[in-house]
């Protein structure tokens, strides 16, 4: 059975989609859409943009979000099936409209206010993330609470990856502590300390934007973030995507959930190939493939 895994923020780059886009023009519905709601060019930022604009959460939330969507619609037109659906943290909104839980103008009217509003707090909180490799995620766990001042573990992406997040010189000594032990920290192309409590203005104003916005079951199992299984209450998503604001991101929990389920074959959807890459080091043996453009769309053909 077959997950489609849906790409998460500081995968961007420049031009990405454009060659599938070229190739399946049909599907520019997805980017006249966005830009309709947006009130900009998402084409233009995306394709001609720099990767200094691109990196901006304001653009690149619903730049990575549309190019999914393009994956995913190609896929669909290539013959590729799916099973259940997961992101990881923006990308579960792109899985989210996959799975019809939101319609594809009400994905981009939810990611337009949490791009906006995780925005406006990065230039107001000025914090930092990075990834942490080469250590387990309880020693990082307590190296965090050992650090003076605010930083924390914010995402679980694999037995041997875990992001902090946090106020830039926490963040930073914490760093400094994790080189002394021999891991390695990597910055992220982020302007926040998303899915951290730098992040709890930015989730008020989120849910009060999205309160009224309508949330339908999906056609597929969908599993969370925040819960780190398949989600099977909808009753509240608002109040459910602004905690995941604020929330860590139990991905390799996520992960583990699909494997137990029976889901073996992993397509990840979106820019590069984070994703496939956490799911080759969390569930060995996993066949595990991304689809960004036409080379790997015909390789994950034979997946």
């Amino acid at each position: 059975m077959t997950v489609f895994l849906f790409s998460g923020q500081g995968s961007q780059y420049p031009g990405m989609g454009k060659e599938l886009l070229e190739a399946n023009p049909e599907f520019s519905f997805i980017y006249d859409k966005a830009s309709e709601i947006l009130g900009f060019d998402l084409k233009k930022v995306t394709f001609e943009g720099t990767e200094e604009e691109l990196a901006r959460t304001c653009y690149s939330q619903p730049a990575i979000m549309a190019m999914s969507l393009l994956c995913f619609e190609a896929a669909k037109k290539y013959g590729i099936s799916f099973d259940a659906v997961a992101g990881h943290s923006l990308g579960e909104y792109a899985a989210m409209t996959a799975s019809g839980i939101l319609t594809l103008e009400d994905g981009f009217k939810v990611i337009k206010a949490r791009a906006a509003a995780m925005d406006k707090a990065g230039r107001e909180t000025q914090g930092a993330m990075y990834a942490i490799m080469k250590m387990t995620p309880e020693e990082i766990e307590k190296i965090c609470e050992e650090t003076p001042g605010y930083v924390v573990p914010v995402n679980y992406n694999s037995p041997v990856q875990t992001v902090i997040a946090g106020e830039k010189d926490a963040a930073a000594k914490a760093v400094e502590t994790f080189a002394q032990k021999g891991a390695r920290a990597v910055p992220l192309k982020v302007s926040a300390a998303f899915h951290s409590k730098l992040m709890e203005g930015a989730a008020k104003e989120f849910y009060e934007a999205v309160k009224d916005i309508s949330f339908n079951k999906p056609s597929v199992p969908f599993y969370s973030n925040v819960t780190g299984e398949e989600l099977k209450d909808f009753s509240d998503m608002p109040s459910l995507l602004a905690k995941h604001m604020v929330s860590p991101v139990r991905f390799t929990s996520e992960l583990n959930a699909m494997s137990n389920a029976g889901f073996d074959k992993f397509i990840e959807l979106g820019p590069n190939k984070v994703l496939t890459g956490l799911v080759k080091k969390t569930l060995k043996g996993a066949a595990a493939a991304n689809i960004e453009n036409l080379k790997t769309l015909e390789a994950a053909l034979t997946l």
